[in-house]
């Protein structure tokens, strides 16, 4: 296997067939080598010295930091080193309880994960995206009871008896395509994008919808153009906070855009020229580095 994106990673092992064995749960909590990745308020710990990279604590951090509604997260091993998470959201500064080095510091993962070593960033998104999921579902879906982690933080439980109600993890899947016709491809501009930054088109899958489906809709209601030879490229996992992005490629049938306002402030046709001669001082620059959308546009640039 390789890795074709950001925050994928083949190293690590979930050790999901653990994660109902109390004995081996409590034996790697009191191991010296296991280590905890924390997360407060969707930020990660990183040191931003010379080069940017993931702080973990010894696991004797747990007992200072855990608490009945941030029980540790079993993310899983690297080698011999086992991994927990906690989220910290609850403390007013992770300091009082975390001795920092003088360059450690929470970041917004977002800013710093592209210019990470990669299986340090796919670990704190990892984080990032659990424990994003057990802050917003504390309370059961079903009647509204309070809930339990359970499954070293792989499920929740509502502790009403009637209700039982099991939750897992939950993964917005959206589509994400990069559509072409002839040696141009469509780049466009949403408000929510940093200046001058163009990206190919994405949107949500819908219940009762397949992937291609979803792929031509969204082409569609955003731009106006029909699609053919949909086909699929490789996904990425983005927690941001909890998507999984499916890529695509596609083969515009009509060229004319009629971009949706609504979604959109602009959309247009690129030439594989235009865009091989952006610099940083151009008006159009191209998506993150970790980002499947700009993955895909360099594989596509390649190709000619």
């Amino acid at each position: 296997m390789t890795r074709k994106n950001f925050y994928a990673t083949i190293s690590l092992d979930r050790a999901a067939n653990q994660r109902a064995d109390s004995e081996w749960l409590a034996i790697r909590l009191g191991a010296p080598n296991s280590r905890v990745v924390p997360v407060w308020r969707g930020q990660s710990l990183v040191s931003t010295g010379d080069a940017i990279s993931m702080v973990d604590l010894d696991i004797h951090h747990l007992e200072a930091l855990s608490n009945r509604d941030n029980q540790p997260v079993l993310l899983g091993r690297i080698g011999e080193t086992t991994y927990f998470s906690i989220d910290i959201s609850h403390l007013d500064n992770p300091a009082d309880q975390i001795v920092l080095g003088d360059r450690d510091a929470f970041a917004d993962l977002r800013q710093v994960g592209q210019i990470m070593a990669p299986e340090e960033g796919n670990l704190l998104a990892y984080a990032r995206g659990i424990n994003y999921w057990h802050q917003r579902h504390r309370f059961c879906g079903v009647c509204g009871a309070p809930t339990l982690s359970e499954a070293a933080g792989h499920q929740r439980r509502c502790t009403d008896k009637d209700c039982n109600a099991v939750h897992f993890p939950r993964t917005d899947s959206a589509c994400i395509v990069l559509v072409y016709h002839e040696d141009n491809i469509i780049l466009a501009r949403a408000g929510r994008f940093p200046p001058r930054m163009q990206s190919v088109l994405a949107g949500f899958l819908e219940p009762g919808e397949s992937l291609e489906d979803c792929v031509a809709r969204e082409v569609f209601e955003e731009v106006g153009v029909n699609l053919t030879e949909i086909t699929y490229q490789h996904s990425q996992p983005w927690p941001f906070p909890s998507s999984l992005m499916v890529g695509f490629r596609a083969r515009a049938l009509n060229t004319d855009l009629h971009p949706d306002p609504t979604e959109l402030d602009s959309a247009e046709w690129f030439s594989r020229d235009a865009l091989k001669a952006i610099t940083p001082d151009s008006d159009v620059q191209l998506p993150r580095a970790d980002s499947i959308a700009r993955h895909l546009i360099e594989e596509w640039l390649a190709e000619g």
